[in-house]
């Protein structure tokens, strides 16, 4: 596998941090690559994540991709570790449900709607709702989960 390399993402990186993001299903909507850091292995960008900071001034780590051919690497953990320590104070963060022992492993817990900040909490009810309409037709039962961290 080759030695992990933590980074600021570049303009350069854009293309790949889109790569990353669309083959690991995550939302693509505000990838500001200023706010990423990547992972390289062998001169390849093979993971990226970064932290949203929302109107409400909620940090959120987000974003958090590895391609499949290197997860077990490692470059996950590395990413989410540096990310959260970059982070002053508590952060938080969305991912569906068979991704919260990943996140648990960093300190993470899962968030009733009460305790989770208000920018979070509006886009939780309106995505559970979308989630518990589709897992009717497609007989899932996954869910999102939002997690905190103090």
């Amino acid at each position: 596998m080759g030695d992990i390399w933590l980074r600021a993402a570049t303009v350069q990186d854009q293309p790949a941090i889109r790569r990353i993001i669309w083959a690991a299903h995550l939302n693509p909507v505000a990838l500001h690559w200023r706010r990423f850091v990547v992972a390289e292995s062998r001169g390849k960008v093979v993971g990226v994540g970064q932290v949203k900071i929302h109107a409400d001034g909620a940090p959120e780590l987000a974003s958090l991709a590895v391609l499949p051919a290197q997860q077990g690497s490692g470059a996950g953990s590395v990413l989410a570790w540096t990310l959260i320590h970059s982070t002053a104070g508590p952060i938080f963060l969305r991912c569906a449900s068979h991704n919260e022992g990943f996140y648990r492993r960093f300190g993470f817990r899962t968030l009733t709607p009460q305790e989770m900040p208000r920018s979070l909490r509006r886009s939780y009810r309106l995505v559970t709702a979308l989630i518990d309409l589709l897992n009717r037709f497609g007989g899932s039962s996954e869910r999102l989960l939002v997690m905190g961290r103090p």
